[in-house]
């Protein structure tokens, strides 16, 4: 094989270009600028608190106690006399400091440790998993509380505390993000380059997860101000000091005599900790923005790269390690915050005698967001039935017997008939594919008919939004004339652009799992080709969990992430995409292998067979 040199840094430009513009991006959008001035005006009026204004904060004057607003005082003065404006602007200092060292905190331990056991996994991944979850497990509040009657009222020592009970949720953020992306093609390509792993960690895949971040610090920090307010209004905090709790407890002590004075701690937490959520979101979706001006200015390559790159994948498999267990297919690890999730599924079918007829039987499998799950198996073995389990679309005949089927972190289904929320995610959070195009699609209706109607319907637009909205996505799925087909009848069209009119219609309404049921199967070769590319770069624009029911390990291939073998009902084996195909370990699965691989040399007559992380010969 020759050496294939693949340029890992290819994108750099791109990214920095973007990292420069990214404050342009960031001012274009209203909520962005609003509350990134209120924020500006409360760290300013903190820096500049003595230039300000005038007043001692901590001077007291029985003369001016209670004094309303807008005399000698501004916004008037406490039970003792102090200007409340003083202690407004001083009191931001404690409370933005208290926020950046909770946050520093959560973030320095969050975030590398993530990082290590996303990418490296091994014992570390596990014992770090089992630090954050004993430490989510501590109530927080109560921590702090014996913290300060050990050590004090000390704000550091209270706040490092504090952030570092904050730091298993960034650590879990981080470590799913990891885990989603370290399989990709584009990081066993940076490893084959001769890029470090500090390279690869800090370069490809921090910048997938730093969206998510953001959004996250701009959450710890308002708790953070939260939480220290609450523990100054209780008095357990420093009284020498002023700050915004304090002046809460001071002016709820006295709410019946200056009802005005509780207004403006409480305008000015409120302001703070909303504004800070809501730059938070601004600046994580400007981020990630970005990310797809990232992904379509890469180089293409040319068609020997391409071949070359994919052999060389393929023989440096070993580099990518076993998610889950591949003996029996049965057990599967998903991670916590997994798209989908199908657990000890068995579905059957009565029988006229009495009996029941097992079609699908312990399933238990996992998508992860952004991820591609080929399901694969014979006919009969199960994996359609699994598809409609999931979608709700089951016969009246057919029933769920065992298991659970959770979305989101919900379930949607069960053995005991409790849960029925497929029903109410199909077209909205689920999209399908069906495997003939011609038989979904309704003769009777024009092709546009059937796009607009359902956006209508379920995101509310109307029918002139609709119709630009499906002429984009007509466009966007490589027909070559999108009016010309809106006005289609079915029985217009070929069948490889039906097929595309459904995965424009599949995607109409921002799914986040697409079901694709062998949906090349009625097509030619070149036709199938261009409907994986297609099936592909939509998701990987949209992020969509995705599962493809085939048959055709071709496929699997082309387009899949990660595997899951199905015989008679049952998973056999499970395996990321790459080292199922270099090292299949059911005998079903090489059978299969065997059967599908045309005018190539079997893996067994191989002379030279790589290593795998095993340490065994593949």
């Amino acid at each position: 094989m020759s050496e294939v040199v693949i340029p890992a840094d290819a994108v750099v430009p791109v990214v920095a270009s973007g990292r420069q513009k990214l404050y342009r991006r960031v001012l274009k959008n209203p909520m962005a600028v609003v509350s990134l001035v209120i924020l500006a005006l409360v760290v300013l009026s903190a820096v500049f608190a003595g230039q300000i204004t005038g007043w001692d904060p901590g001077r007291a004057d029985l003369n001016d106690a209670l004094a309303p607003p807008f005399g000698e005082h501004l916004l008037g003065a406490d039970a003792s006399g102090r200007d409340v404006l003083a202690r407004l602007f001083f009191g931001a200092r404690v409370s933005l400091i208290g926020a950046l060292i909770a946050l520093a905190t959560a973030l320095a331990i969050g975030i590398p440790t993530g990082l290590i056991a996303g990418y490296f996994q091994g014992w570390f991944d596990s014992l770090s998993s089992w630090f954050a979850s004993l430490l989510m497990a501590m109530p927080g509040l109560i921590v702090v509380l014996a913290l300060i009657s050990v050590i004090g009222p000390g704000m550091v020592g209270v706040m490092v505390t504090f952030g570092a009970l904050l730091s298993p949720g960034v650590f879990r953020l981080t470590r799913s993000g990891v885990v989603s992306v370290r399989r990709e093609l584009y990081i066993d390509a940076a490893k084959v380059s001769g890029l470090s792993d500090y390279r690869i960690i800090s370069r490809h895949v921090l910048g997938v997860i730093r969206a998510p971040l953001v959004i996250q610090a701009s959450m710890i920090a308002g708790i953070a101000i939260v939480l220290q307010a609450g523990l100054e209004f209780l008095g357990v905090g420093d009284s020498s000091t002023a700050s915004w709790g304090q002046m809460l407890s001071e002016a709820f002590s006295n709410i019946y005599v200056a009802p005005t004075m509780i207004l403006w701690p409480g305008l000015i937490i409120g302001l703070t900790v909303g504004s800070l959520a809501i730059f938070g979101a601004a600046l994580r979706d400007t981020v990630q923005g970005a990310e797809p001006a990232r992904k379509t200015r890469r180089r293409k390559p040319t068609n020997e790269e391409e071949t070359s790159t994919r052999r060389l994948d393929l023989s440096t498999a070993a580099t990518a390690a076993v998610i889950s267990p591949r003996d029996g297919g049965q057990e599967d690890i998903e991670p916590s915050d997994a798209l989908l999730v199908v657990r000890d599924l068995q579905v059957g079918y009565p029988q006229p005698d009495g009996s029941t007829t097992i079609v699908v039987d312990g399933v238990s499998l996992h998508v992860d967001r952004g991820e591609v799950l080929g399901l694969v198996g014979e006919s009969g073995s199960g994996k359609s039935q699994t598809a409609f389990s999931i979608l709700g679309l089951l016969p009246d005949t057919g029933a769920i017997l065992g298991g659970t089927i959770s979305f989101a972190a919900r379930t949607i289904a069960s053995a005991d008939g409790a849960a029925h929320g497929a029903a109410a995610l199909r077209g909205r959070q689920f999209g399908y594919i069906p495997q003939e195009p011609m038989s979904n699609l309704d003769p009777s209706f024009t092709l546009g008919f059937q796009l607009v109607e359902p956006m209508r319907h379920i995101l509310g637009l109307s029918r002139p939004a609709a119709k630009t909205k499906a002429l984009e996505l007509l466009d966007r799925v490589g027909i070559a004339d999108p009016r010309r087909t809106f006005d289609a009848y079915p029985h217009e069209v070929s069948g490889g652009m039906a097929q595309r009119v459904l995965i424009a219609g599949a995607v109409a309404c921002d799914p986040e799992l697409l079901i694709a049921d062998e949906p090349t199967t009625a097509l030619d070769v070149t036709v199938q080709a261009e409907v994986l590319d297609l099936l592909r770069g939509l998701q990987r624009e949209r992020s969509m969990g995705m599962i493809m029911v085939t048959h055709n390990f071709g496929v699997v291939a082309d387009i899949c992430d990660r595997v899951a073998v199905m015989q008679a009902g049952r998973l056999v084996e499970q395996a990321d995409a790459l080292e199922l195909f270099d090292d299949p370990h059911n005998p079903y699965t090489r059978m299969l292998l065997s059967s599908t691989l045309e005018d190539t040399e079997p893996r067994a007559a191989r002379s030279t067979r790589p290593v795998s992380s095993r340490g065994t010969a593949r």
